[in-house]
């Protein structure tokens, strides 16, 4: 019953309007509209009938046209034209060329670049030319988060996420080097035009359309007019108007300047943050780059924080400044790490403080005061080791590093072993009447009982040179010296003759010289070092004096090849002129073999041997070595392999006749660290004597060489 009341109340017709409306409106939709609106639509307008849509259809095509209503003009049937007169060329005419300076883009062609499977950068303007691709392919493809994915994780959802962010990586990077008006083309798929299956990995392609590139507009500097310097300061920051605008030229120019002005006597000089206002209409950018140089300086004395410990005027001496010199940041920074390498201090700052304001082109002075926290001073140190050669060895030492002030360091030692046994004190100054110049006295007593000699010494030296360190590595450092030495040494057959014990009392002075342009101290890679070494000698034995020459040339060189092979070779010549073999005390002859020598044969085991078989040393020495050091990768590129050959020969006269040359070849392994390479070497003798071990290892820290 609802269901056939509900469909009662929906059959009512629904008045579409009033029926005693207006005759106006009565007259345009009549009330039978309202009552039945479709039959009404089929009555035609004023009483005519509809027009039936096939009679249209019959009318032919050639049916003259009906006149038209209220027409005044006759129709044109019989109008003639004049003929249409060709136009002759104008030669005079120029057309302008529009399109010429606008970008050139073609999207089909483009040059693309190939970054992974799943990424691809497209360069679709060829004019103007991306002059900086390569630069900037690289910066993206060392930042894309896309490039981060590994193999397998390539989905799309993952790569439309980093894909967004990499686009504006894109547009960044864009702006880093002057393009403000580029645009990014970012589409991912899995199928490209043309293919009949998609690809088992998606793909996104970015085509980068950078536009014109921006120059540099007005250029503001501050206050820099106002430095006595001003014209070589400008000079150092180098960009002018009309540059190619990029950032990074930004922050190079303001490092420039900086360093400018700090290596020209400005210690207090500002530079703000560099502002850069881009005007798209002009396509440049304006930069503001506020500078302060407060002021010229020139150095003036230093200031020890602890004059007690280390004195400023100690200080100065190690500076490389003197006082009126113009103020240099780099001097600065240096006398900081020259108060560090005293190994004295824990911490230290060296800050300028004005002492007299500049007065208009007078410069004014500035003092360093160094502010110093002491170190630990006092040092025990001790070692265990063992080796085949020279069996078991324990060493120990206390050490006071500034016992007197300043920098005079007192040091203990001793030496316990199968071969040697020690007793020893050294006194050292460091920085001694200047920079890395050191005085060192040593007294020591000792036993060495070796395969070439056995020696009890007392001895006395004393050396004063300019040393090149870890930190300060100097092409040129020499040493000069002298040493008295009483020493009772075995030397038992020469020529046939037994011979007892004897005693030599020996005075010597010295001298060396070094020239290194190698570029590490530990582990070069290039350059080459040359050592000269001479010392004459006096001895005194069995009643006789003999004056005799003891020299020595050192030379090695170093050469890269390739990025990750270094080739090494070393030459040593050293002879001992003026004295026969037997005036010379067994410990001062020359020997060869071991791992800084002839790698392969024992510790001093090569050249003349007695009826016994023992080294009896000589007075001329010849040695060669090269080796490979080829890097592997492995560890990060830490360890390297070393191929190496090495040979020597000692004679028993001054002059080398090469009677006993030994060759010797293996390999070896290093491992870098950061103060120099742990050296592990195996050699194997080629040409052994009997006595001679198949095998020799060497460890060490540093290079063989």
């Amino acid at each position: 019953m609802l269901c056939a009341a509900t469909a009662a109340l929906f059959s009512v017709p629904v008045a579409a309007q009033d029926r005693e409306t207006s005759a106006e409106l009565e007259e345009l939709i009549p009330d039978s509209a309202v009552d039945a609106p479709e039959e009404w639509a089929e009555q035609g307008t004023d009483g005519e009938q509809p027009l039936d849509p096939g009679a249209m259809a019959e009318i032919e095509a050639d049916t003259p046209i009906a006149e038209l209503p209220d027409m005044q003009v006759a129709w044109p049937e019989d109008v003639e034209f004049a003929p249409i007169e060709d136009l002759e060329p104008e030669s005079d005419i120029e057309f302008a060329s529009l399109l010429e300076d606008r970008r050139r883009i073609d999207l089909a062609d483009a040059e693309t670049r190939e970054l992974s499977d799943t990424l691809v950068l497209g360069f679709p303007q060829s004019e103007p030319p991306f002059s900086e691709r390569d630069d900037f392919v690289s910066r993206f493809e060392a930042l894309s988060t896309i490039e981060e994915l590994e193999n397998g994780e390539e989905n799309a959802a993952q790569l439309a996420a980093r894909a967004r962010a990499d686009e504006e990586l894109l547009d960044n990077l864009l702006r880093v080097y002057g393009y403000y008006d580029g645009r990014i083309i970012r589409t991912i798929g899995a199928r490209d035009a043309g293919d009949d299956a998609a690809q088992q990995r998606p793909l996104v392609r970015f085509d980068i359309i950078p536009g014109d590139r921006y120059r540099f507009g007005a250029i503001d500097l501050g206050n820099l007019s106002s430095a006595p310097d001003a014209e070589s300061l400008r000079a150092a920051f180098g960009i002018v108007t009309g540059d190619y605008l990029q950032s990074d030229t930004i922050v190079q120019e303001r490092f420039d300047l900086d360093r400018a002005l700090g290596e020209t006597g400005y210690p207090f000089a500002e530079i703000d943050e560099p502002e850069l206002l881009i005007d798209h209409e002009r396509e440049e950018g304006d930069l503001t780059m506020p500078v302060r140089p407060n002021g010229k300086y020139v150095f003036g004395d230093v200031v020890s924080s602890d004059p007690e410990f280390l004195s400023g005027r100690h200080l100065a001496s190690i500076a490389r400044f003197d006082p009126g010199d113009v103020y240099k940041r780099s001097l600065d920074m240096d006398l900081r790490r020259a108060v560090t390498a005293t190994g004295l201090v824990s911490t230290v700052s060296v800050t300028p403080r004005e002492v007299t304001p500049p007065q208009g082109d007078e410069p004014g002075v500035v003092d360093m005061d160094v502010t110093l926290q002491r170190a630990k001073l006092r040092t025990i140190a001790g070692a265990i080791g063992y080796g085949s050669e020279e069996g078991i060895r324990i060493q120990a030492s206390w050490e006071h590093r500034n016992l007197f002030p300043p920098e005079g360091a007192l040091k203990v030692r001793g030496i316990l072993g199968t071969q040697e046994q020690l007793a020893g004190v050294t006194f050292r100054r460091n920085n001694f009447g200047g920079r890395d110049k050191v005085l060192t006295i040593d007294a020591y007593a000792s036993t060495v009982d070796t395969d070439a000699f056995d020696a009890n010494t007392v001895a006395l030296s004393g050396t004063y040179e300019r040393l090149s360190t870890l930190l300060f590595q100097k092409p040129f450092s020499w040493a000069l010296g002298a040493e008295i030495l009483a020493t009772d040494e075995r030397n038992r057959v020469m020529g046939g003759i037994p011979r007892p014990r004897q005693t030599y009392f020996v005075a010597s002075v010295f001298g060396r010289a070094t020239i290194d342009t190698s570029d590490s101290l530990l582990d070069p890679s290039r350059g080459f070092r040359l050592t000269g070494f001479v010392a004459p000698e006096v001895s005194r034995t069995e009643g006789s004096e003999y004056f005799y020459l003891r020299n020595q040339v050192d030379a090695s060189y170093y050469q890269s090849v390739g990025e990750r092979t270094v080739l090494a070779g070393r030459l040593r010549f050293a002879s001992i002129q003026g004295a026969p073999t037997f005036a010379i005390a067994p410990s001062r002859r020359l020997y060869a073999g071991g791992g800084g020598s002839v790698r392969g044969y024992g510790y001093q085991t090569i050249g003349p041997e007695n009826d016994l078989g023992e080294p009896t040393g000589g007075r001329s020495l010849v040695e060669a070595s090269v080796e490979a050091r080829i890097g592997t990768g492995l560890m990060g590129g830490a360890v390297s392999i070393v191929p190496f050959f090495d040979l020597g020969a000692v004679s028993i006269a001054s002059t080398p006749d090469f009677r006993f040359v030994k060759y010797g070849a293996g390999i070896g392994v290093r491992y870098a660290t950061g103060f120099g390479p742990i050296r592990l070497d195996v050699g194997v003798p080629l040409n052994p004597d009997p006595d001679d071990a198949s095998v020799a290892v060497y460890v060490s820290l540093g290079q063989a060489f």
